[in-house]
């Protein structure tokens, strides 16, 4: 799974990411680039199934952010992201588990803050 086509299927997605997460709050974009950047290196040389989860995955995600980041959708609801459904978390390992605690403790702190400056 790792031919020519593949490493051009992850390339784009990869950029495509960057590409949206610049429509981003800055709190949020850099949150966003680091956590996208980290994945995808510690993704690098995993196996074929997990793979196809991994590109999947980061997929929806890059099809949510779309939509949310149109403008229309902005003025609506003003609001990023979608809740995880708490059933994923019987499938997560413990390290998967410990890094969403500390990018939920991240995202908080920077919202706190956020609100401090109001």
């Amino acid at each position: 799974m790792s031919g020519p086509e593949h490493i051009l299927r992850v390339r784009r997605l990869y950029k495509l990411i960057f590409r949206m997460h610049r429509a981003l709050p800055p709190e949020l974009r850099i949150m966003g680039d680091n956590y996208a950047r980290d994945e995808f290196k510690r993704h690098k040389k995993c196996n074929p199934e997990e793979s196809k989860i991994f590109l999947n995955e980061w997929t929806d995600y890059a099809i949510t952010l779309a939509k949310q980041m149109k403008p229309l959708q902005q003025a609506k609801k003003k609001a990023i992201g979608s809740y995880l459904n708490p059933q994923l978390l019987d499938h997560m390992t413990e390290d998967q588990l410990i890094q969403l605690y500390e990018l939920h403790r991240a995202a908080t702190d920077s919202d706190d803050k956020g609100q401090e400056q109001k």
